[in-house]
């Protein structure tokens, strides 16, 4: 398989690593960015192996709370450019998608297309806006939530990320600034429990690997790798995360203190997962100027 360039790019910003690392790890693994980020951790060469997803899209994202508390619609709505995503047109269509997503309940996003808004149904809205602005303009994903029990509150960064909480307690306060949390640390999970069994084995994999040529006696690796384990599982989940607004206490003892439990998060960022063209301005302007 060709190895190209944007390949090695996207492996050195998601690793660290040099070029000719990263290269050779593409080389050695036919062009899987995975096999080769893991096998660049198991032989000490990834400085950081993230896993988080690639924003580029541009877009909203828009959160509808009901009186009650008890139901939260979160929708994301994208555009090319994040100029057009601050227009007035723009932002008017997103108000009518999330609006219609609040009265259908679905998290179906070709079935929302057909609610009937304002100037006909949300598609043919959709495709009179793309004709006006010039540039696709597409509804991502929807979600629906509903609370058994406890409260919801949401913490929106801007219009870039969205977060919804469902607490067990009804406490406002708290239940915001563990949405803030989740908006600034983006943990994967609640609690290690929630973590499953073939992460943990995955990563235990890796430790070993990186480990296992230190050539410390077995007890002491054992004891290095369940250092690291818990290390790794500390941060990606929620529980075992320092508060951002106070890192002395972790997010599971502020809730102890406050006699509650977070029963479910959801967070959305605007293109996450989406990988965007990028455009070099310069280039284009020469390519204009040669009349290209």
């Amino acid at each position: 398989m060709s190895i190209t360039a944007s390949m090695v790019k996207e492996l050195r910003e998601r690793t660290g690593a040099g070029m000719m690392e990263c290269k050779n790890a593409l080389v050695a693994s036919n062009g899987d960015i995975e096999v080769a980020i893991e096998e660049m951790r198991k032989s000490g060469a990834a400085k950081a192996a993230k896993k988080s997803s690639r924003v580029a899209a541009e877009g909203v994202i828009k959160i509808a709370i009901s009186d009650d508390g008890k139901k939260v619609t979160m929708v994301e709505i994208n555009s090319e450019t994040d100029f057009v995503a601050k227009d007035a047109n723009f932002l008017l269509f997103a108000d009518k998608v999330v609006n219609a997503a609040v009265q259908s309940g679905t998290e179906d996003v070709a079935e929302l297309m057909t609610q009937s808004v304002e100037g006909g149904d949300l598609e043919t809205v959709r495709e009179a806006l793309v004709a006006k602005i010039g540039e696709n303009i597409q509804v991502r994903r929807i979600t629906q939530m509903q609370a058994s029990e406890g409260i919801f509150a949401h913490y929106l960064h801007g219009v870039k990320i969205g977060v919804v909480v469902n607490l067990s307690k009804d406490d406002a306060e708290l239940a915001k600034d563990i949405a803030m949390h989740i908006a600034a640390v983006n943990p994967d999970f609640i609690k290690e429990t929630d973590v499953p069994a073939e992460v943990v084995a995955k990563e235990k994999e890796i430790l070993m690997a990186q480990v296992e040529e230190s050539g410390k006696p077995a007890e002491i690796v054992e004891k290095m790798i369940g250092g690291r384990l818990r290390k790794f599982l500390a941060g990606i989940t929620l529980y075992g995360q320092a508060f951002v607004k106070d890192p002395e206490v972790t997010v599971e003892k502020l809730l102890k203190s406050s006699g509650a439990n977070v029963l479910s998060f959801t967070r959305m960022e605007v293109g996450e997962g989406i990988e965007k063209k990028e455009d070099n301005f310069a280039e284009e302007v020469m390519a204009q100027a040669r009349g290209e």
